[in-house]
């Protein structure tokens, strides 16, 4: 008796993932250092000056971690209550903070104690930042007002009351100490001037705003809020150039690699998502266990540090070109391939015995099934959900086994209204697929040659054969517009394979 053969499964070339210079820079990153804080992380600031210390804002504290540091060089506490928004002087010695009582406090980074502490806000200060000048902070509040405060005298400058909503983001131009920009939550970015007594600029973002960003030259303003992140153009008065929406939840935070050609967003998805800031696609993508609420870039990208909201700090350090050569050294050393076929290619003498171990033959459960004559079971095995979903290749061969049998007509027949539904939707979604059309047609002329009769009984299955109609015509509607572009491509070489023998003939006289 002959022994049973498997259902042969059809291999198809699969599109491997382009590995691009993006890919190469942004995966060449240690496994990251993961460091539990004592809340949600709400901000993550890098010094300006070596050793690029970071100043991470969670809960009632700021911790700050040395460059390779798991341990926090230096903690600061004096927060009655949650605090907001650690930021670094740009020569790295003063550091500011909002704080859930509204009280800003600044507070120099050698010591613990806080040297100003700013009054004059009444609810959670949640934005602050230095002017390029050193001498001055800006100051965001839920109380809907922006202020600018004098550090020497510990006395406020101006108050703006313009946003109708919390204020919730804010940036300070490192160009000019009058301007700074605000986000909030009434959908609106506000530029201001500190010489002028209102706003000298408005855009409208559409969703609450809930992190800003300047490029380096100052001309070009980012701004994250929802699922959309906005670029516009502040020396063409706010006009808008560019809208992203890559994520699935609201962006919470941006920043800009050290050359400023990739621009990095952060969402409650839990990815990173990775822009070339010369046409704005996604170049590459992180993920996190997490919805990320904080995200900063090391100078140089030498590390990739993120918060996230089950209070969780993750830091991803880049591999010295040492440590890349070796993995990539131990990637070509594998042992694994010559173990396997040690002795495959030794040729037997003429004097040599065979001494063969026979192999057991493992069966797929539809096999079983095609072996033991249960067609209609295999049929239903290779349409399970995973298999038609994942392996639409496994339920094709089998489809393609039963109809050389002549046995697919008798699969198909007495199904009830859910399974045949079933059947008609994977049919749809793979019929018009080059790799499955030549069985998936027949056998959907076998369906409707089968169940003629009950046609117009079932909503449900009405429903799916109208849609496989549809796909039909629009795809007999594509097939027939390549064949005329196929006809008129044909006419231009004709014509142009003419002129050249016209061109040659003329010359050779």
């Amino acid at each position: 008796m002959a022994s049973f053969k498997p259902t042969k499964i059809q291999v198809y070339p699969k599109l491997g993932e382009k590995v691009t210079q993006d890919t190469l820079y942004w995966k060449n990153y240690k496994a990251p250092v993961q460091i539990k804080e004592f809340g949600a992380i709400t901000s993550i600031d890098f010094s300006p000056v070596a050793p690029h210390n970071f100043a991470v804002t969670a809960f009632t504290r700021i911790h700050i971690y040395g460059p390779f540091s798991q341990e926090p060089v230096k903690t600061l506490t004096r927060f009655k209550d949650t605090a907001y928004c650690g930021r670094f002087r740009s020569d790295g010695q003063l550091l500011v903070a909002g704080c859930e009582d509204s009280v800003v406090r600044l507070f120099d980074v050698s010591g613990k104690a806080a040297l100003r502490m700013f009054r004059g806000h009444t609810k959670a200060v949640h934005v602050t930042d230095f002017t390029s000048d050193r001498y001055q902070i800006l100051t965001g509040s839920d109380d809907y007002t922006c202020r600018l405060w004098d550090i020497p005298n510990a006395t406020e400058l101006n108050s703006y009351r313009e946003h109708t909503d919390y204020v919730r983001c804010g940036v300070t131009s490192k160009l000019n100490r009058d301007l700074f920009i605000t986000g909030s939550y009434d959908h609106t970015l506000k530029l201001f001037d500190a010489r002028a007594d209102k706003s000298v600029m408005t855009m409208d973002h559409g969703q609450p705003v809930e992190s800003l960003l300047l490029y380096p030259s100052e001309g070009l303003l980012v701004s994250a809020g929802g699922r959309h992140v906005k670029v516009w153009d502040l020396l063409k008065g706010g006009q808008p150039l560019v809208s992203m929406k890559n994520h699935h939840k609201t962006v919470t935070c941006l920043c800009l690699s050290s050359n400023g050609q990739r621009l990095l967003s952060a969402s409650l998805d839990r990815h990173v998502k990775v822009y070339n800031t010369t046409n704005y696609k996604v170049v590459h993508n992180f993920d996190y266990a997490a919805s990320i609420l904080s995200l900063a870039l090391a100078p140089n990208d030498e590390s990739i540090v993120a918060g996230m909201t089950n209070s969780i700090l993750s830091i991803k350090h880049r591999k010295s070109p040492e440590e890349s050569a070796e993995v990539s050294g131990q990637q070509r050393r594998t042992p694994s391939y010559r173990v396997f076929v040690k002795g495959k290619n030794y040729a037997p003498k003429q004097d040599d015995y065979l001494v063969s171990k026979p192999v057991k033959q493992h069966l797929a459960k539809y096999d079983k099934q095609l072996r033991t004559f249960n067609v209609s079971n295999s049929l239903d095995t290779a349409l399970a959900t995973w298999t038609r979903l994942r392996k639409p290749e496994i339920t094709v061969a089998v489809i393609k086994e039963l109809d050389r049998r002549g046995t697919l007509k008798n699969a198909l027949a007495g199904r009830d209204e859910q399974w045949l539904a079933r059947l008609l939707n994977f049919l749809i979604g793979n019929l018009v697929d080059p790799r499955f059309a030549a069985v998936l047609a027949p056998a959907a002329e076998m369906i409707l040659d089968v169940y003629r009769r009950v046609v117009g009984q079932s909503p449900l299955v009405d429903r799916q054969l109208l849609r496989l109609q549809e796909l039909l015509e629009r795809e007999i509607d594509y097939q027939q517009d390549l064949l005329e572009v196929l006809g008129m491509l044909d006419t231009l070489f004709m014509v142009e394979f003419a002129l050249e023998q016209t061109e040659d003939g003329e010359h050779r006289r």
